[in-house]
């Protein structure tokens, strides 16, 4: 039989917990993962109603990108959602498992999927780590072509598609036309002066600060899709790794919406 502690190996070969970065706390959250794998339940988030969700399907393994516990808990009464995750997640023996930025900083990792939905060739990492154990193909970020160049509203108006964005943030057009593209899921834009040194016509990212749209000028032309909309794909990420290892075995994919922008 399969164990938990299986499953997460196979997280941990394709995004070592050594790429996180400082502040992080990836890998696991909650529970024994010595025990039998009975299902897996896959999320960008944990929150309660992902957790009901894993018990009503009888899995008891969620795998989220983003950590529920960044911070140490100093109680556990139940006063806030993440601590009541935690309760109800003990009382079921459920594991809660999590791979953020080593997932993020991993090869074919994050950035590298949404790159491939946006049909960019010759993608490389944008920014490699430094003093890394790791191969140079590791770090934040990537860098990489379109096939043919596109005018910025064309482009623009592919991303909403592609991502189904009810809307799209964007800096002044530049009157420049795309071909090299520069981006990073999540909260990527300290990336900007890298991709501007790399000559991207054009940086995506899933948040940006107001100021950060005046500072690209017209030296490349800033998109920004959501964080929620850049990272949904890891769900598709941990899918890949685990099927390929461990065919026919019981995932799911959350059917819970855990954005917490609205937008009207």
């Amino acid at each position: 039989m399969m164990t938990i502690a299986q499953i997460t190996s196979e997280i941990e070969r394709f995004a070592p917990l050594a790429l996180q970065d400082d502040f992080d706390n990836s890998g696991l959250q909650v529970g024994n993962i010595n025990q039998q794998a009975m299902g897996i339940l896959l999320c960008l988030d944990v929150t309660e109603e992902v957790v009901d969700e894993a018990i009503d399907l009888d899995c008891n393994l969620i795998l989220s990108h983003h950590p529920l516990l960044f911070k140490p808990l100093r109680t556990l009464t139940g006063k806030t959602y993440i601590e009541r995750c935690v309760i109800k997640a003990c009382k079921n023996d459920l594991v809660i498992y999590s791979a953020h930025t080593n997932l993020d900083n991993a090869y074919g990792g994050v950035s590298f999927c949404l790159a491939e939905k946006i049909g960019l060739q010759n993608v490389r990492v944008l920014r490699p780590q430094k003093d890394s154990l790791f191969p140079d193909a590791l770090g934040s970020g990537v860098v990489g072509e379109l096939l043919a160049e596109e005018d910025e509203m064309s482009f623009l108006e592919r991303l909403k598609a592609i991502f189904h964005l009810e809307t799209l943030q964007h800096s002044p057009l530049t009157g420049k036309t795309i071909r090299q593209v520069a981006l990073c899921g999540g909260s990527g834009a300290f990336l900007i002066p890298d991709a501007i040194q790399q000559g991207a016509d054009v940086f995506l990212t899933g948040e940006a600060r107001y100021n950060d749209y005046y500072d690209v000028e017209d030296r490349l032309l800033l998109a920004v899709l959501g964080h929620y909309e850049t990272e949904y794909c890891t769900k598709e990420i941990f899918f890949d790794i685990i099927s390929k290892k461990i065919p026919n075995f019981a995932i799911h994919f959350s059917k819970v919406n855990v954005n917490p922008v609205n937008y009207m």
